[in-house]
């Protein structure tokens, strides 16, 4: 079975849950799954006071081990439209993999969370695929066979490009049902594709 690396950032914890769903899904393959998180940038006299959710259990992953896996699945929330800082400066740290080709043919995916309905989801979605694409990956994304990302009975996440969820203006709603069921799914997809490619 294929190995997969779940790599997040996450500010308040709505990612990091997102993150854990993506995980249960790929595992549900058969696939060794590994949740990993990149570095916070921000200095701490300033995160601690905006309430950032320091204590994390996921370890923080490096540059070269990305080699070591077959599917690399990204998640994090969006600023303004498009992926945050510190996911960016984590990727951008990534060109000696590039140069090799070291991550060409791996499977990769995308999932990401906002304020608002119409923070960004897509666009934020695309600025992680647009780099994955860079590094040869194959990417695979949350198909409407994740019906729930349909309804419109309740506020939900999803694209067709990746899982999303929708954390309000203050952090205040947590990933629903739906928005979870979505990111497993993706989670499973990507997983599946990599046991194919790689087992």
């Amino acid at each position: 079975m294929s190995n997969v690396l779940v790599l997040y950032y996450s500010t308040y914890g709505h990612i990091e849950t997102m993150a854990q769903a993506v995980a249960e899904g790929a595992r549900l393959t058969g696939a060794t799954v590994t949740i990993k998180r990149v570095p916070e940038t921000v200095p701490e006299a300033i995160a601690k006071p905006a309430h950032f959710k320091l204590d994390q259990d996921a370890p923080v992953a490096t540059v070269d081990e990305l080699a070591d896996y077959d599917a690399i699945i990204i998640g994090c929330p969006t600023r303004f439209g498009r992926m945050p800082t510190q996911m960016a400066a984590f990727l951008d740290q990534a060109g000696g993999l590039w140069a090799r080709g070291a991550l060409n043919g791996k499977v990769g995916g995308a999932f990401t969370s906002t304020a608002s309905q119409h923070g960004g989801q897509e666009t934020t979605l695309f600025s992680i695929i647009t780099n994955l694409l860079h590094f040869g990956m194959v990417i695979v994304g949350l198909p409407y066979s994740h019906q729930g990302q349909m309804s419109i009975d309740e506020i939900v996440g999803g694209s067709p490009y990746g899982a999303t969820t929708i954390a309000g203006g203050q952090g205040q709603r947590q990933p629903s049902v739906i928005d979870l069921d979505g990111a497993r799914h993706q989670g499973q997809l990507i997983a599946e594709k990599a046991n194919k490619l790689f087992s």
